[in-house]
């Protein structure tokens, strides 16, 4: 519930795996079974038909004036990119503005129960990419606004976000609740299964490309993840090389696309020189040591996504001790997560954004980028990845509705898995249950987010045609 005095929602840490809650081996947890009571005792204080509710408050902040403010510190001159890019249709907008999102679920009644959570978990966060073991895998793929936070936050996201998704692809209403329904349905079953598996099972569950197309009952979706499997094993550096670089003066170079992909000043190129030196400390030895062998050749800014646009984002190109042995990375600017105001007020829980981002991946994802790292650059925090890493995704567009079904029943299993990885599954498990009302609360939620959803695009929409987000 909002606090009465900063208007920020009151989140009861009951599930918060902060690190430092783990600072000792002699303290004996709480039984699951009475952590389960626990979390069945909520629905006294949240109702699970409660979950269903939503009308926009008196006090909603305008949804322009929250886009507006997140744009404070981008790119000027990139800001009509992003804004572009929400308006084409209202599932590019949620997709870009979990700002708005993050204070209108926020500030709803709370179960309480914290763990890791993505922040950002729409339907388009799900995708392919590769194992440190180079196996191709599916799991939540982006954590910009990774924190700690109450679980329905994220699962309110992704059910209004597969209704907003379904209706842009022609699905019907009852089509649209029929996913929602099954992705909320997946969830409840995964948690619960996984309160009961020991702690360090929890922590090896993950799901393979290979498995996800032997799991899939809908022709359409076996037919797309084929496809999605087979572009995302492409998309490497070695594959990428003649595309994305030229030669110039007897160098290799990264190709100029503007605005997409543009040029540094000197001053800039040194910057992040330095910032990479840096960035190798974070990793591990072997890592360190590895990438260590290779060698600096050229940097640029590159555009990404929808909400990240405007923000800081850099490619480096590297090179071994052969012109074909390269590893590109990808730098990108971090910020504070949208969700830090609603859980922690104005105080700050981390000295670096880009290690927040990296290690909350780290807990929210079975298996990860082992070049995982962060650094700052001339005061701005950033984390480090590797920009080619066989990343994918499922083209919504390109599959049926009983496909959609059966797809968002694996993303609902998927952020199980990661929630169930932190803390949390068995509270979380006490309070879904056995039975379907929380899927039918939540399949109403959506449904009326969906309407906000469209409501709030058609306000950005006449924003730009009476020019308030022209170029500058």
């Amino acid at each position: 519930m909002p606090d009465a005095h900063t208007g920020h929602a009151v989140v009861p840490q009951v599930g918060n795996m902060d690190s430092k809650s783990y600072a000792t081996l002699r303290a004996r947890t709480t039984p699951r079974a009475e952590r389960y009571e626990m979390g069945k005792s909520l629905r006294e204080h949240v109702s699970r038909e409660s979950m269903g509710d939503w009308s926009p408050p008196a006090d909603r902040h305008d949804p322009i004036r929250q886009i507006e403010h997140s744009h404070e510190g981008r790119i000027d001159w990139l800001i009509p990119v992003r804004v572009e890019r929400m308006t084409e249709s209202p599932y590019g907008f949620l997709r870009g503005t979990a700002i708005v999102m993050a204070r209108d679920v926020a500030l709803l009644p709370s179960t309480g129960i914290t763990p890791v959570i993505s922040g950002d978990s729409h339907l388009g966060n799900f995708g392919f990419y590769a194992s440190p073991e180079r196996d191709l895998v599916i799991d939540l793929n982006d954590f910009d606004e990774a924190h700690p936070g109450a679980w329905e936050w994220d699962l309110r996201r992704l059910a209004a976000s597969i209704w907003v998704a379904g209706r842009q692809n022609g699905r019907t209403e009852d089509q649209c609740e029929e996913a929602v329904a099954a992705c909320v349905r997946a969830y409840r079953v995964e948690v619960s299964r996984l309160a009961d598996e020991p702690l360090m099972s929890r922590s090896f569950q993950r799901l393979t490309a290979e498995k996800l197309q032997s799991d899939a009952t809908e022709g359409s979706l076996r037919k797309e993840i084929k496809r999605a499997t087979k572009k995302a094993r492409r998309r490497t550096s070695d594959r990428v090389l003649p595309r994305f670089t030229e030669e110039h003066e007897g160098t290799r170079r990264l190709v100029e696309e503007p605005p997409i992909t543009t040029r540094l000043p000197a001053r800039d190129e040194e910057l992040l020189a330095q910032g990479l030196d840096d960035y190798l400390q974070t990793l591990s030895p072997h890592w360190r040591r590895v990438l260590g062998g290779y060698t600096l050749i050229d940097v640029a800014h590159r555009v990404v996504g929808v909400g990240s646009v405007g923000l800081r984002a850099y490619v480096a190109l590297l090179e071994g001790s052969s012109p074909d042995d390269v590893v590109f990375l990808q730098l990108k600017q971090a910020r504070r997560s949208v969700l830090a105001p609603y859980v922690h007020g104005e105080s700050a829980w981390h000295a670096h954004q880009g290690q927040r981002v990296v290690e909350y991946q780290q807990d929210l994802q079975t298996v990860s980028d082992p070049l995982l790292g962060w650094t700052t650059i001339d005061g701005r925090q950033y984390y480090v990845r590797q920009f080619r890493n066989m990343k994918g995704t499922i083209d919504l567009g390109s599959i049926d509705a009983p496909a959609l079904v059966d797809y968002a029943g694996v993303v609902g299993r998927l952020l199980a898995k990661g929630h169930a990885r932190t803390s949390g599954a068995s509270m979380i498990a006490g309070y879904t249950g056995d039975s379907d009302i929380l899927d039918i609360a939540l399949c109403r939620f959506a449904r009326l987010y969906a309407d906000q959803t469209e409501s709030d695009h058609a306000l950005l929409v006449e924003a730009v045609k009476k020019g308030r987000f022209a170029q500058p």
